[in-house]
């Protein structure tokens, strides 16, 4: 069951959620075997065996609710259960044989979308990557082709596995009227009914998207007597409406709702927008509709402009955002449309980039309608803003939809759960820690606060990540603890036992009597002196000198004689020279040679922006307003403001632009003011051939000066040339002092680094001590794999710590960002200094990861070059796959994963 769930896993790049599912189904087979039972359709089940056999795994599970044993996985909209439903077909073909598989989808929209991401070379094909397939890809069979393949499938078939795929509404359609549906006729083509050949199949299983939606339709009821093996349902909403409420589905088996998915970051947050201080009583309704459209339209264009910006930082493609407007009926739609169109909307400006969508349309023009909704998502469809009727029910999966305007009536509750599951879905498939990019924007003016009293109720689908937090004394017992290094523990300058932490007791003390103690400070800030002399001192060994030694003792017997009077008269108490000798060889043996490194250019300089013309499509469409726009995130509470307008009056249009370039630190004016005006000239040519007026032109130069910087500093950073036509790397001190970390923990708990962790999830809230070579008294590792590797370290290290930030000083570029780089481990070995990074082999080629490494790697290769002129160790930088870490490796294996400089 592992080979199979960990190869499928893999190849298919499951996310957790997706992961335990098929985890779970594949436990729910070894517990019920007989559930599979291929050539054996006739013989009865007996199904509440099967049933009482699979609750003692899973005890939510109350029954199977159909007249086949049925599982539900409840997954929340955006976590992927179209790519769910590839990899329970892959496990049931490889780990069990089944070959024939029944697809139900609820309409058209999901219809479509399903043949095509079960159809090869598609942009969502389910199954690449799985080997199996790529030669001989699945048969597809569906609803408008299974009368003339049917005979084709009868004959026998290359493909190892057939999918058939139905439109249940079809289905219902066609019985409604006590008829029989066309699949159970009789087919020229075949010679029996395409149901009467599926339903004899030994091994067919019924796969249900969206299975909330046909439960005790008539159509499922025909289905039912296919009599499938089993029963694979896919839901975000596992209940069923009825007249006294919900009624939950009793065969769940996984439940990973919104709240977990908000979480975890699989999906978008959810907003709430209005304007500051907006009283709509004081609009009649057509106004305050009006008002809701042009501010969706303005925070359209915003979130436009932001998305273009982070595509050009990052080196992504450009995400095309667009705007869903949700109508009363179609009449409503209509005059919407023709709203929108008008030139009195925004100067005609989305006349060819808006679309009505409802149920009226049917053959041809429903046909061109949905095809032209499913391109929404291209950069080269100009559609920005959908105008549907029925708030586009399940299925519509597209990753661009940034902002909602709701016009019809319904409840904050339906407000909230229909509307956001339209626009979860994240384009770049995880969050990127930019809000604009990862927001998902409901602009409901007339309903704000009702919305937000819905989202903060207990019970709410956004607040239910209540009930999986610890509980509150839980946290209540955490504390903050302040460990010092090993040296300040063992020369008695940092408190022995750690405050909130019982038996976490640092090294034991040298020094214990309160004058030994005073000298030995004064020896150590001494000490620290020398770090920036580095001529005379170039490596932390260059201490043990007599000179230097006797040097230390002077500058502590003239910072005791002015203040320590009582000191000196007792000084044949205190051997000086002895504690400060023995001071030095402390730090020396407890402390690894640390560089301060710098690059400085050298040469002629040659740095700066090239000119080059500029991309206005990412803002040219910013449209003036005249208020503030406040946007409430539901789930985390956080306001953010969309100004109308800062207020501040430039002489000409372009000093907007160029006044908020000039906030950049990487820009200096003196030496791009010609470029500045240059590319601000080119966007304010841009924005006047949109705006009607200068008037306008000033406004939104004004309101959205800062987005329009962001823009186009992010393309500027594309057309850099380095500073210099050289480098010299200039070291500044041979070595710096260990810096003290904090940490939160949980009272009283420290564990010994070399006890298993039951829960590695909890990992990260664990202190971990009984070191002997490392630097610190105590550690925290982010993974179990750092704590093994701990265990390595002990054992085959001289000695070993984790850096606390601020220790190296590395800095990495990511995008238009510079952060700095703190590694995992700093390791010394008899022969070489290593500096290591343990990641998961499915992190490896992050860009992010490789940035670090490249970094690092020169930061080594630099210390390597000081470190041998002076006689001392060569560093290398290590990049670790997590799985490479076990207690029987060493570090001369793991050495293989050196990154070169």
């Amino acid at each position: 069951m592992n080979r199979h769930v960990n190869a499928i896993a893999g190849r298919l790049s499951l996310r957790a959620p997706q992961r335990e599912s098929l985890e779970t189904l594949a436990r729910a087979l070894e517990l019920a075997p007989d559930l599979l039972r291929h050539g054996e359709r006739d013989v009865p089940l007996d199904l509440p065996a099967i049933l009482a056999q699979m609750q003692a795994a899973f005890p939510a599970l109350k029954d199977f609710d159909r007249e086949f044993p049925s599982l539900c996985f409840a997954l929340a909209t955006g976590v992927g259960k179209t790519r769910l439903m590839g990899a329970f077909i892959c496990y049931l073909y490889q780990a069990h044989g089944i070959r024939n598989f029944f697809v139900m989808a609820p309409n058209l929209t999901i219809y479509n979308k399903l043949i095509a991401d079960f159809t090869p070379n598609t942009p969502k094909y389910v199954f690449k990557g799985i080997a199996e397939f790529a030669a001989a890809p699945p048969e597809i069979i569906t609803g408008d082709n299974y009368e003339q393949r049917g005979a084709n499938v009868q004959g026998g078939l290359l493909s190892p596995v057939t999918i058939n795929i139905f439109n249940i509404s079809k289905i219902n359609s066609e019985v409604r009227g006590g008829k029989s549906p066309r699949i159970k006729r009789l087919s020229e083509y075949i010679g029996q009914s395409y149901f009467d050949y599926l339903a004899a199949l030994p091994d067919l299983v019924l796969l249900m998207d969206e299975s909330h939606r046909y439960r005790a339709s008539a159509g499922v009821r025909a289905i039912n007597e296919l009599k499938p093996l089993l029963g694979l349902e896919l839901t975000a909403t596992p209940f069923v409406e009825s007249a006294k409420g919900p009624v939950p589905f009793r065969n769940v088996v996984v439940d990973y709702p919104l709240a977990r998915a908000l979480d975890d970051g699989f999906v978008k947050s959810p907003a709430v927008v209005t304007q500051k201080n907006f009283n709509p009583a004081q609009y009649p309704p057509d106004v305050l509709e009006r008002i809701k459209l042009q501010d969706g339209v303005r925070l359209h264009e915003a979130i436009k402009v932001e998305l273009t910006t982070y595509a050009h930082q990052n080196g992504v493609r450009v995400v095309k955002p667009f705007m869903l407007v949700i109508a009363r009926d179609t009449t409503h739609a209509g005059a919407l449309l023709n709203l929108i169109q008008s030139a009195e909307f925004f100067e005609g400006r989305y006349r060819e980039k808006v679309i009505q969508v409802d149920s009226s349309k049917s053959g041809a023009d429903e046909e061109a309608m949905i095809a032209r909704l499913l391109a929404v998502e291209s950069v080269n469809e100009p559609t920005e803003i959908v105008i549907h009727v029925n708030m586009l029910k399940e299925g519509w999966d597209v990753t661009n939809l940034y902002t909602i305007v709701p016009l019809r009536a319904a409840n904050a509750r339906t407000l909230i759960e229909q509307s956001i599951g339209r626009g979860l879905r994240l384009p770049y498939g995880k969050r990127t820690g930019v809000a604009a990019v990862d927001r998902l924007n409901i602009v409901a003016h007339d309903r704000f606060q009702e919305i937000v009293d819905e989202a903060n109720k207990p019970d709410s689908t956004i607040r239910l990540q209540q009930l999986i937090l610890d509980a509150p004394e839980e946290e209540a017992r955490k504390v903050s603890v302040d460990v010092p290094s090993t040296v300040d523990a063992l020369l008695g300058l940092a408190t022995a036992a750690l405050p909130g932490v019982a038996g976490a007791a640092a090294a034991t003390p040298i020094y214990t009597l309160a004058r030994e103690i005073e000298v030995a400070r004064l020896a150590r800030q001494a000490v620290a002196a020398y770090e920036v002399q580095r001529n005379r001192v170039p490596t932390s060994s260059a201490l043990l000198q007599e000179g230097i030694r006797q040097e230390i003792v002077a500058t502590v017997r003239q910072q005791m004689a002015p203040a320590q009077g009582e000191l000196l008269a007792e000084e044949e108490a205190v051997d000086v020279e002895a504690v400060v000798a023995r001071t030095i060889a402390t730090v020396v043996e407890n402390s690894i040679d640390i560089p301060r490194i710098v690059v400085v250019p050298a040469g002629e300089a040659v740095g700066g922006f090239r000119p080059f013309t500029l991309a206005t499509g990412g803002f040219a469409s910013l449209q003036p307003g005249e208020r503030d726009i406040l946007i409430q995130n539901l789930h985390n509470h956080a306001q953010d403001t969309l100004s109308a307008q800062v207020g501040i009056v430039e002489q000409r249009p372009e000093d907007y632009i160029v006044h908020g370039l000039m906030d950049f630190d990487d820009i200096d004016y003196d030496t791009h003011a010609e470029l500045l005006y240059d590319l601000a000239g080119q966007a304010v040519a841009a924005l006047r051939q949109r705006l009607a007026s200068e008037e306008e032109l000033r406004n939104v130069l004004d309101g959205y000066r800062r987005l329009i910087a962001d823009n186009i500093h992010a393309q500027m950073l594309a057309h850099y040339d380095e500073g210099a036509t050289s480098y010299n790397v200039e070291v500044k001190r041979g070595f710096t002092a260990i810096k003290p970390c904090s940490y939160s923990a949980t009272a009283g708990e420290v564990h010994h680094f070399r006890e298993t962790v039951a829960e590695a999830g909890k990992i990260k809230q664990m202190l971990f001590g009984g070191f002997e070579k490392c630097l610190y008294p105590l550690q925290k590792f982010d993974s179990d794999t750092e704590r093994r590797f701990a265990v390595i370290l002990e054992r085959e290290a001289l000695k070993w710590f984790k850096p606390a930030k601020g220790q190296f000083q590395i800095f990495y570029r990511l995008g238009a960002e510079q952060p700095e780089y703190v590694p995992d481990f700093v390791v010394e070995t008899a022969g070489e200094i290593l500096m290591c990074e343990t990641k998961a082999r499915t992190d490896l080629g992050s860009d992010e990861v490789k940035a670090k490494a490249l970094a690092a790697a020169r930061w080594c290769r630099d210390a390597s070059g000081y470190n041998a002129a002076e006689g001392g160790k060569l560093w290398r930088y290590l990049l670790i796959p997590h799985d490479e870490v076990a207690d029987n490796r060493t570090l001369a294996y793991l050495a293989r994963f050196a990154v070169q400089g």
